[in-house]
């Protein structure tokens, strides 16, 4: 047994992104010491399947060698820099998942790591926006994300039948958030978390347990959504979190026959409202037809190349100059 021996062994190792595991750099200088081999992996971005399957596959190679008698593998990772953004909304029907969901491809087509956490436990709609019902998987006691156009998604709505009521009080709801954020979401950098409408349990347990870096608020054009807009807004500053983006919703009602736009919720309220507290307008967002139909199917808008895919490419653009702002 030399060092050589276990290296030339660990190279017939494939790695999960390609090549063999020594040529990748995760493998350092194997220990040898009375037949044991002491191997360091660094298993940094790798899910803790793929870190399962891995180790299989060392234990395999290694246990070949002649002198090996047993194998002793220590696993190390990077610690990722994450990131929670809470989408949140003063009311229910702005639109506030829909824009979650977008806004998470969106950020995921321009090259980042992203995960989406449905956060309304009582209303999961995520699995439906993002087309992706499949039941995720347990390792380790994590729930392991179920990946759809590139974003890595849990909900309560992949776990519990469809249609069926959640009737849990508060402690119960905070425990199943508390299963979501802490997924095994892997080198994701940003967490999109989608929260329910108002100012209940379970914005209070994402904010005093995992401090988001920064909250958006949702809201549509008319006077109504602004004041509950408001309300969110005092909650996030209240409880210390920044509050780095307004999106206005259902800004205008785009014809799907001549293209014209019409105003039914009126327009640029949102846009004010940010300018008089002094919050970043992140965009706005009309009510079209391919929208609608498009998220109904779970097929995200901002995972295209039309104009609405624009909308909310514009907006994650402008979100990432204030996550940068705000670090």
């Amino acid at each position: 047994m030399t060092i050589e021996s276990v290296l030339a062994a660990l190279k017939d190792v494939p790695d999960p992104t390609g090549g063999d595991i020594v040529a990748k750099g995760r493998v350092q200088a194997p220990r040898l010491k009375d037949g044991i081999a002491g191997i360091v992996l660094d298993v940094t971005g790798l899910s803790a399947d793929t870190r399962a399957s891995l180790e299989r596959s060392i234990r395999a190679a290694v246990v070949a060698v002649p002198g090996v008698n047993d194998i002793r593998i220590a696993m190390t990772a990077d610690k990722v820099e994450r990131r929670i953004i809470a989408i949140g909304s003063g009311k229910g029907g702005v639109g506030k998942s829909t824009l979650s969901a977008n806004l998470a491809v969106a950020l995921a087509r321009l090259g980042h790591k992203v995960g989406l956490v449905d956060a309304d436990i009582y209303g999961p709609s995520q699995p439906r926006l993002m087309g992706s019902e499949k039941r995720p998987e347990t390792a380790d006691k994590q729930i392991i994300p179920v990946e759809a156009y590139g974003v890595r998604l849990l909900s309560l709505g992949q776990l519990v039948e469809a249609g069926a009521a959640l009737a849990w009080r508060g402690p119960m709801a905070a425990t199943a958030l508390g299963q979501l954020i802490e997924g095994d979401w892997g080198d994701a950098e940003i967490l999109i978390a989608d929260l329910p409408p108002g100012t209940g349990d379970i914005q209070l347990s994402l904010i005093q347990k995992w401090k988001p870096a920064g909250a958006v608020i949702v809201s549509t054009p008319q006077d109504l959504a602004l004041i509950d807009a408001t309300r969110a807004i005092d909650l996030f500053r209240k409880m210390g979190v920044p509050v780095i983006g307004l999106v206005e919703n259902m800004a205008g009602y785009q014809c799907p026959h001549c293209g014209e736009l019409s105003d039914p919720f009126g327009i640029g309220g949102a846009e004010a409202a940010a300018k008089v507290m002094s919050i970043p307008f992140l965009g706005r967002v009309p009510l079209t037809l391919n929208i609608r139909r498009s998220s109904d199917s779970g097929q995200p808008p901002a995972a295209g190349d039309d104009e609405e895919a624009g909308y909310f490419r514009s907006i994650a653009v402008k979100l990432l100059e204030q996550i940068k702002a705000a670090s």
